[in-house]
């Protein structure tokens, strides 16, 4: 699958999750053995920990959706996850909500790195970098949470 069908899925799937309460973080198709699989991972917006009761109400929600307008050929799986450990960022809240761990980041030109989200200013994150600081504007770089927070955030 190109971008454009991932990004097209990314959208069914918040037509049937947003007004549910939950954000869809991160679309991702699998091809497992021949039949695709759509990896769904979803947060909520009220920034709670998301349940099993929330995995099943947004599974059911966006299989009616995806049955609906039927976005890929033949059979395919859809799977939905909490946003687990590698929680992507991709939103200036997210990153506030992390402030302080470390997040690894990937951008244009081999950009690449891991280190601690030190701030958050409007769409400006400062990752501190080898102890210089080093701020990117959010939506130009991909970021997901390197470890895990003592606690739900």
């Amino acid at each position: 699958m190109n971008n454009n069908a991932t990004h097209n899925l990314e959208g069914l799937a918040r037509t049937a999750l947003e007004p549910l309460g939950f954000e869809v973080l991160e679309v991702q198709v699998q091809n497992l053995g021949g039949q695709p699989v759509v990896l769904i991972r979803i947060d909520r917006l009220d920034e709670q920990p998301v349940t099993v009761d929330d995995l099943t109400k947004a599974s059911r929600a966006a299989e009616a959706e995806f049955d609906r307008v039927d976005p890929i050929a033949g059979e395919y799986r859809l799977e939905f996850e909490s946003p687990g450990a590698k929680r992507p960022l991709t939103r200036a809240r997210h990153f506030e909500r992390m402030l302080g761990l470390k997040a690894r980041v990937r951008g244009e030109g081999g950009l690449a790195f891991t280190a601690p989200i030190q701030a958050v200013s409007g769409d400006q994150v400062t990752f501190m970098v080898s102890g210089e600081p080093q701020t990117l504007t959010v939506g130009t770089f991909q970021a997901n949470l390197a470890e895990f927070p003592d606690r739900h955030r």
